[in-house]
């Protein structure tokens, strides 16, 4: 198992080389044997999908793992990741950032966040469209805000085997996040990285200027 972890991890690696994405390991489902295997390896960086796995996982394994929470996040959970995440790349309404901010305050820490924009023709995926995005970045109450750090943006591409249309929407992604970089820049808001690509997409996001890549199945073989 080692062996072909470190063989995928390398592979992926080399792809990054000479690019501006880091790498995030998608440990969703796969056991805690096959994350520790993966730290071994020196590799430190996990991202998980449901806080109920995120904290079991975070209990069990070393406590200098950054961990990325990926997937839909309810208001009622916040507090459940709030004391150690590093940051939360699915904010998709501000009354969820409101809920962030409050947990990260009670844990006096400063939570890095990424909005999830909605990128993809399909209604599965979620994620605010660009009117709500400057809603939340206009919004006076959010100067107040003390204990959230605003870095970028998150988005899924359609599930398709058209790559045109995956580089298209990736590009879209791009292209907003270009926007909001050069017009929104205040003690929370300060844009940096654009998380998208997964397993299957990746090297398309690269091109398109990820600096996030969020990839499972392409270390860890299939669940």
């Amino acid at each position: 198992m080692q062996n072909s972890i470190k063989e995928n991890l390398d592979e992926i690696l080399s792809k990054l080389e000479n690019t501006e994405a880091k790498l995030i390991a998608v440990t969703k489902t796969h056991p805690v044997e096959k994350l520790q295997t993966l730290y071994d390896l020196d590799f430190k960086v996990f991202g998980e999908n449901r806080v109920q796995e995120l904290t079991e996982k975070h209990e069990k394994l070393p406590k200098d793992i950054q961990w990325h929470l990926i997937g839909t996040l309810q208001k009622n959970k916040v507090k459940y990741v709030a004391p150690f995440v590093a940051m939360i790349h699915s904010v998709e309404s501000f009354s969820l950032l409101k809920e962030i901010n409050k947990r990260a305050k009670q844990n006096e820490r400063v939570i890095e966040c990424l909005l999830q924009m909605h990128i993809a023709e399909e209604d599965t995926k979620f994620g605010l469209n660009e009117t709500e995005l400057y809603e939340i970045l206009e919004s006076e109450e959010l100067k107040n805000f003390e204990n959230i750090k605003l870095v970028g943006l998150m988005g899924m591409a359609t599930f398709t085997d058209n790559k045109n249309q995956v580089r298209a929407e990736f590009k879209n992604l791009k292209t907003l996040f270009d926007k909001v970089k050069t017009n929104f820049k205040t003690e929370n808001i300060d844009f940096r990285e654009i998380s998208m690509g997964m397993s299957g997409d990746y090297p398309i996001a690269i091109e398109e200027g990820a600096t996030l890549v969020r990839v499972g199945s392409a270390i860890f073989g299939k669940r």
